[in-house]
């Protein structure tokens, strides 16, 4: 079918693998708390972005590169793991009586495009999700395959759509959770710096990560 094969062991893996936490995970999950439903959903948008991102470039064999080349990788990682911890930087110095974010005052259009591009940028700078492309999905398209290209993407929506299925359902109970809690005063203000401590902290992680 397509050029792939073993469909369903692929379909039951790939939901596993959405239901590990992970980077992306914590990301939306972090935006969600601090910023609510929309931010949550823009980000949840901006990594699935960069999934297809990935998803084309390891069709395309570009990803080889980054396992190839351990200078490619380090300078991906690095750059990657900076952006984090600049976006976790920018939330700790929030101000302690930020105002909850209404899920019927949606963030401003700017800002919600804002919070998209990081959690694409996020997403495409992370080397290890690159890699795991390279090696999850090629185990599951023929051999006989005339082209990967199409197998390749087939496989990609599939776990994009599973993903981002997961990750609306966190993405609303984190914001129903972070809006009864953010009624308190000041509350608004402290999610937010506990989400940027948060992204430091995965930066930081990301920064040492091992090929």
């Amino acid at each position: 079918m397509l050029g792939i094969h073993d469909f369903p062991l692929f379909l039951v893996s790939g939901i596993l693998l959405n239901l590990t936490p992970g980077q992306d995970t914590m990301y939306i999950i972090g935006r969600s708390v601090a910023q609510g439903r929309k931010a949550g959903i823009m980000s949840l948008l901006g990594i699935g972005t960069g999934v297809l991102i990935h998803t084309l470039l390891a069709a395309l064999g570009i990803s080889v590169i980054l396992a190839a080349s351990p200078l490619a990788f380090a300078t991906i990682k690095l750059v990657g793991a900076g952006y984090l911890i600049w976006i976790g930087i920018g939330l700790l110095k929030t101000d302690k009586t930020d105002k909850l974010v209404s899920f019927h005052q949606p963030t401003e259009s700017t800002e919600a495009l804002h919070i998209y591009w990081q959690g694409v940028l996020t997403n495409t700078l992370n080397p290890k999700v690159a890699l795991f492309f390279l090696s999850f999905l090629p185990q599951f398209v023929s051999p006989q395959a005339q082209s990967v290209l199409l197998p390749f993407l087939v496989l990609g929506l599939v776990f994009l759509t599973t993903g981002c299925l997961w990750a609306l359902f966190l993405v609303v109970g984190a914001s129903w959770l972070s809006a009864r809690f953010r009624k308190h005063a000041g509350a608004g203000g402290i999610l937010k710096k506990l989400t940027g401590m948060l992204f430091v902290g995965l930066g930081i992680r990301l920064a040492f990560l091992q090929r």
